[in-house]
């Protein structure tokens, strides 16, 4: 009896330690939950959304731009942002008349609001141009009135990325996967 008894808290425990290593393998390498604080996304992610970001992507790809990522604040004190990137690596990036200029072409983002917008940022500011170096990017919210973003801290670097916004989980009338934006360039 104590042999059974015994056996059977073994099965358990091998099931939980088991359990356990899963849940730690996907969190730690694949898909992580992330809570949106603040208003720099709204109204395409809202304050107190949930989502999953996908880790894996970008240890196989490039980011592309209009991908929705999550990276290391630069603040440093562990806290981490949502934004939308917008300038690559080797791209001129320019703000005129409240509109984004890539390579002195318009970008047209229409994920945004017609509401022209103006910058009075300390790194990219209205009439500024700015050069994206290899291996970084510029991130801006889409709340653009809102957001402290690449406009103020400046670049971001690709190891600063913890992950791509993969899907929106919560609330249940927003859930579903994250849209991809086309830019047709």
């Amino acid at each position: 009896m104590l042999r059974r008894l015994s056996a059977f808290f073994l099965d358990i425990i091998q099931v939980v330690v088991f359990a356990v290593a899963i849940f730690l393998f996907i969190y730690l390498l694949v898909l992580q939950p992330h809570k949106i604080k603040g208003d720099s996304m709204q109204p395409n992610f809202p304050d107190g959304e949930y989502l999953l970001t996908d880790k894996v992507t970008y240890r196989l790809e490039e980011p592309k731009r209009g991908d929705v990522i999550v990276f290391k604040a630069p603040t440093g004190n562990g806290d981490e942002f949502i934004k939308r990137i917008i300038g690559l690596p080797g791209e001129t990036v320019s703000i005129s008349n409240g509109k984004i200029y890539i390579n002195g072409e318009i970008l047209k983002e229409s994920y945004l609001s017609d509401k022209i917008y103006t910058s009075s940022a300390s790194f990219l500011s209205e009439g500024k141009e700015v050069s994206v170096p290899k291996e970084s990017y510029l991130v801006f919210g889409d709340n653009r009135p809102r957001s402290s973003d690449s406009r103020v801290f400046g670049f971001i670097t690709k190891e600063d990325i913890t992950g791509r916004a993969w899907l929106v989980y919560w609330p249940i009338q927003s859930a579903g996967i994250v849209q991809k934006i086309d830019y047709n360039y």
